[in-house]
């Protein structure tokens, strides 16, 4: 690295991309956290109790999961327990691609690497990926890992709280928070045709099973569709290596 200049140019550069790092950490954190209102909700709605609720989120932490779990329990009940489990754990895969790519990242011991598993999540994952320097993507990560974490688990005991307190959370709409939140965030991603073309088909595969199977197992056959669509890449002809 060049030697910093009279003006502290390269010094400042890494100050300036330190800071962002942390804005961008804490930006997406506390947004993130948000949803946990509506998973505590839907989580009561669902059948469960606050303190079950709060152990979920405390233990799983990995929304995508959270809600398909609890999402696939209130439309099936306790008979749908196997199917709703078996969805959470499908959702769940990618954490381990995580895992692979932020090893280097982290690093340290085997108590930083249980503690980084904890935390290794989309929002940690992106953040770090998305630094130029890597004493910047080892901050984003832990520091947006910790902040959605410590937030995640106050607004899931806020949204509990305040969906045993309404009752019936269907009446007030708080039954589509979880198709809400994934439409949030799948949105953004629709950019290209060959995201497009796996999302719509996996959406027609699943409401075409619906009516036929039992709640979680359209999620999973709607999963097969879209492995398929996205490794072969049909749209372009060519196959991923």
């Amino acid at each position: 690295m060049d030697a910093p200049d009279s003006t502290g140019g390269p010094e400042v550069s890494e100050s300036t991309e330190r800071k962002r790092a942390i804005r961008e950490s804490l930006a997406v954190g506390v947004a993130t956290a948000v949803y946990g209102i509506s998973f505590g909700a839907l989580a009561v709605a669902a059948g469960l109790d606050v303190w079950q609720t709060c152990f979920l989120s405390l233990v799983m932490f990995t929304g995508g999961s959270q809600f398909a779990l609890v999402g696939v329990l209130a439309a099936g009940g306790l008979a749908a327990g196997g199917s709703a489990i078996a969805t959470a754990a499908m959702l769940g895969i990618r954490n381990v691609v995580y895992g692979m790519r932020m090893k280097p990242v982290v690093g340290g011991n085997p108590a930083r690497n249980v503690a980084a598993a904890w935390i290794t999540i989309d929002e940690s994952t992106a953040v770090a990926l998305a630094q130029k320097l890597p004493r910047n993507a080892r901050l984003g990560f832990w520091l947006t890992g910790a902040t959605v974490f410590v937030g995640w688990n106050l607004t899931t005991l806020a949204g509990a709280l305040i969906g045993d307190a309404m009752g019936d959370t269907r009446a007030w709409g708080l039954d589509a928070a979880a198709a809400a939140a994934f439409l949030g965030l799948l949105w953004p991603r629709l950019k290209r045709v060959q995201a497009g073309a796996v999302a719509a088909g996996a959406a027609i595969v699943a409401a075409l099973t619906m009516p036929v199977l039992m709640p979680g197992l359209p999620v999973l056959v709607a999963a097969v569709v879209a492995f398929v669509v996205g490794w072969f890449d049909l749209f372009t002809g060519r196959r991923r290596a």
